[in-house]
């Protein structure tokens, strides 16, 4: 089988890495790709959301199966296109993907089918006054959400009525294009978030791995939101009985309302979750793996991960279950300074051969080139390096121990994953 998988992060550099590994694949392709994902993976310079220059390759290559990274080339509808060309593809149809690709339909989804999330109100951009009334009386804390694709950026928790003001002022004036003409208010849930991957096949769900992230820039969860710097898997927070909570009160329904209204689910389902005193409520749907925690949530899957892919996309899921290694996983993001906001690029990146066959340790590439034998940073988040170990201390170890051999002035990272975790009692 050969497999081409659509997108050029670390979190698809974890899917051609794992993949790789699947004795029911050939050959892994990648498209853009990155320098990193090089070594497990052929690269097609075709970007990710070059939807027809896709098809054609996937056809003209004799594709068994295309696998979907990010969420933009979903929302736009490649799945519905290779499908239509006779392509088998991982992940959901573009009216399937509007769980991630409008906050309100998915709000709105939720309020049908009974699963449990913040109350919310839906505002246009010229509803502006209306909108800005409604914060004034609601009052704060209180969270905004740009409606379309932000980047993981379209969200303010806000903690004021002046930052929750000045949030939708933003929205509305075009901070987010056009994600941000329709805002989504919500209350602000208090406890504990976690994520939960699902992989689905429009009507069974088997449950493919928990964690928690990490999104602000810096230590103890100051400065501004990222697409996130570092995760850990499995989120203590979810432990058996939760996870069945979130599968039966929002995983399941969500497959059987999806399935109800014409629009079956396969893919990944992503549930952002906050863990309260009343249970599971959801934060948001992604309909892809989230970023960094694929390269957390992989690396503890034993059970073959080609063979599942086949078997979502086949339909088959009710006959297949999923097994993990009995292990911790951790991953810090190496990014470069300035990031989220502008950087630079072409700095280089010194030390990472000392990383080659270190135990329980894997780096995963997010935006790097090859250069006269050097390696040099290419974007705002550039690396992921994931320590695994019987316990999640012997991850964090491994994993910054791995950071320590790398030289890189022009790089940060946060010095504190997992502190939430680490600082439970050992029978929490």
């Amino acid at each position: 089988m050969r497999i081409l998988v659509v997108g050029s992060g670390a979190r698809e550099h974890a899917l051609c890495w794992s993949l790789a590994a699947s004795p029911l694949v050939k050959e892994v392709l990648c498209a853009p790709g990155n320098a990193g994902i090089a070594r497990d993976a052929r690269l097609v310079p075709i970007p990710a959301d070059a939807i027809e220059e896709l098809v054609r390759f996937a056809v003209a290559e004799r594709i068994d199966l295309v696998v979907v990274g990010p969420e933009k080339p979903l929302v736009l509808g490649l799945v519905d296109r290779l499908k239509e060309a006779g392509v088998r593809a991982l992940g959901p149809s573009a009216r399937a993907a509007r769980l991630e690709g409008s906050k309100a339909f998915a709000k709105d989804f939720c309020r049908r089918y009974g699963i449990p999330t913040a109350p919310y109100r839906v505002f246009a951009r010229h509803q502006r006054d209306a909108a800005r009334a409604w914060i004034e009386a609601h009052g704060a804390p209180i969270v905004v959400k740009a409606d379309g694709l932000a980047a993981g950026k379209g969200v303010t928790v806000a903690s004021s009525l002046e930052e929750a003001l000045s949030a939708l002022d933003a929205a509305f004036a075009g901070a987010f294009g056009e994600a941000g003409a329709t805002v989504v208010l919500e209350d602000k849930l208090e406890g504990e978030e976690a994520s939960l991957f699902a992989l689905c096949d429009g009507h069974t769900a088997l449950l493919l791995g928990t964690a928690q992230d990490h999104k602000r820039a810096f230590d103890g969860d100051q400065g501004p939101n990222t697409g996130g710097m570092g995760a850990y898997s499995p989120a203590p927070v979810l432990d058996p009985a939760m996870v069945e909570r979130v599968m039966a009160e929002i995983v399941r329904p969500t497959l059987a309302g999806m399935a109800r209204e014409g629009t079956p689910f396969c893919g990944i389902l992503y549930a952002g979750l906050m863990i309260g005193p009343e249970g599971p409520k959801l934060l948001e749907f992604n309909v892809r793996m989230g970023d960094p925690e694929c390269q957390v949530v992989l690396p503890r899957l034993m059970t073959d991960f080609g063979q599942l892919a086949f078997g979502a996309v086949d339909g088959v899921l009710a006959s297949m279950s999923v097994r993990w290694f009995p292990t911790h996983a951790l991953g810090v993001v190496y990014a470069t300074r300035g990031y989220p906001g502008p950087t630079e690029r072409g700095s280089e990146i010194r030390g990472l051969e000392t990383l080659e066959g270190l135990k329980d340790t894997l780096v995963f590439h997010a935006a790097t080139r090859r250069e006269n034998g050097r390696w040099l940073a290419d974007g705002g988040r550039v690396l992921t390096v994931v320590g695994t170990g019987a316990t999640l201390q012997e991850a964090h170890d491994r994993a910054y121990a791995g950071i320590a051999r790398i030289d890189w002035p022009q790089g940060f990272f946060r010095r504190d994953i997992g502190w939430r975790a680490l600082a439970r009692p050992a029978s929490a």
